[in-house]
């Protein structure tokens, strides 16, 4: 008798050609269309693929992170301290994550920003929330922080600090610079313009000046020769992180911040159409800094805002009767957030709070929500018990009489 056939007990090669003909739409897909650049990640609000500006509190602010193909507008503060800080944390971010940097300035050699870049935080104990724990450790005013606000007491704390739930980013040390070694290791490229300005195209038509043009393809050039635009094949994606300081000051040519009606009023509009038609096609980002606060025409400034996909505006307490407020006195400025962009969206991101301050501690930069304390004055405070004997014989004389004297009613 003979023994059953098995089908399933063949190994024969016609049985495995069988099964691999007859292969199911429930494999998975591969993924290797997908962009993975280190320092990136899809935002969560619209897909488009971001990078961290260097300050995590600041990535919070506009939405998470800054869009890869897009414009950040810097409006400096009036001694050009924290915009320029802000510049160096947005550079220092992309020699850590290993990004293609490319600096360009009017006023000081790009070799000097960069030696000024503060140096990275790798572990984790620097968080928003150790330094919040330090500071109060190191505070001699900490532990007396509730002893006139013990009406307070049972009010729920405000959240002021701004932080995401998934950390993106470095933390960066200020007090220190970064080290030798990695700022060599990291490519870039630098356009200083005492010496990169020609006379040789001076005639040519353009609304923008010798220095505006010399940039414009100094940026291009950069970004087809290292391939950023796709004309020519990158070893490993890379994203390339651009840096222009103090666009519109008479360093650049321009006269935009000298006259209310400028020869040169549509150089720097029409310089940022070219950048970020620039960005658009490549795999670039850029911050730019420019001093509003010098710029004779509002006009003009609102037009170099609504070129921008990201506009903040800081203002500074420094100089300013502000200063020595003591509603500010745990503060270094005010923030402002002008524009943030509509990516792949009708309705952009919008953050949670309008009333935003900056303060530079012991070693970072941060960004919190604006919250002005209760009158914790010397005269808001318990009665005394003589005080209180006073105020109860005023008030068994009666409500309607008119003892004089000072009635002590806390509400």
């Amino acid at each position: 008798m003979a023994a059953p056939s098995n089908s399933m007990s063949g190994s024969g090669p016609e049985q495995k050609a069988r099964f691999a003909s007859n292969t199911t739409s429930f494999q998975k897909k591969s993924r290797s269309n997908f962009i993975s650049i280190p320092g990136t990640r899809p935002s969560v609000q619209n897909g488009q693929l971001i990078v961290s500006t260097g300050v995590t509190s600041l990535d919070y602010v506009i939405g998470g992170g800054l869009a890869v193909g897009t414009l950040l507008l810097i409006e400096e503060d009036k001694y050009d301290s924290y915009s320029r800080m802000l510049l160096k944390y947005f550079l220092a971010e992309g020699v850590v994550c290993g990004h293609s940097l490319y600096i360009a300035s009017a006023r000081e050699p790009p070799d000097e920003i960069l030696q000024e870049l503060p140096a990275p935080i790798l572990d984790d104990i620097a968080s928003p929330r150790s330094e919040e724990a330090q500071g109060k450790l190191g505070d001699p005013d900490g532990q007396d922080s509730m002893k006139i606000a013990w009406r307070y007491q049972n009010l729920p704390k405000v959240q002021t600090a701004l932080a995401s739930s998934s950390r993106f980013g470095h933390y960066y040390d200020v007090s220190k610079a970064m080290d030798a070694d990695m700022r060599q290791a990291a490519k870039c490229t630098s356009f200083y313009l005492p010496d990169e300005v020609t006379h040789s195209s001076a005639a040519e038509s353009s609304q923008m000046n010798e220095g505006y043009r010399a940039l414009l393809r100094s940026v291009q050039g950069a970004i087809h020769s290292q391939g950023f635009d796709g004309s020519t094949p990158q070893k490993s994606r890379n994203v390339l992180r651009i840096g222009l300081q103090s666009l519109g000051s008479a360093l650049w040519g321009d006269d935009i911040c000298c006259s209310e009606s400028p020869g040169h009023a549509a150089g720097l509009t029409t310089f940022l159409y070219g950048l970020r038609a620039l960005l658009r096609s490549s795999l670039s980002v850029a911050m730019v800094t420019v001093p509003a606060h010098l710029v004779q025409s509002r006009a003009i400034m609102e037009r170099v805002t609504k070129l921008c996909d990201t506009a903040i505006a800081l203002e500074s307490f420094r100089g300013l009767d502000t200063e020595a407020n003591p509603l500010y006195k745990d503060y270094h400025g005010l923030l402002q957030v002008k524009q943030i962009p509509h990516l792949n969206c009708l309705v952009c991101e919008v953050p949670d709070s309008k009333d935003l301050a900056f303060k530079l501690k012991r070693k970072q930069f941060t960004i919190e929500r604006l919250h002005l304390p209760p009158d914790l004055s010397d005269t808001v405070s318990r009665l005394s018990k003589p005080d209180l004997a006073e105020s109860a014989k005023l008030l068994s004389s009666g409500c309607g009489s008119s003892t004089p004297g000072k009635k002590h009613l806390d509400f």
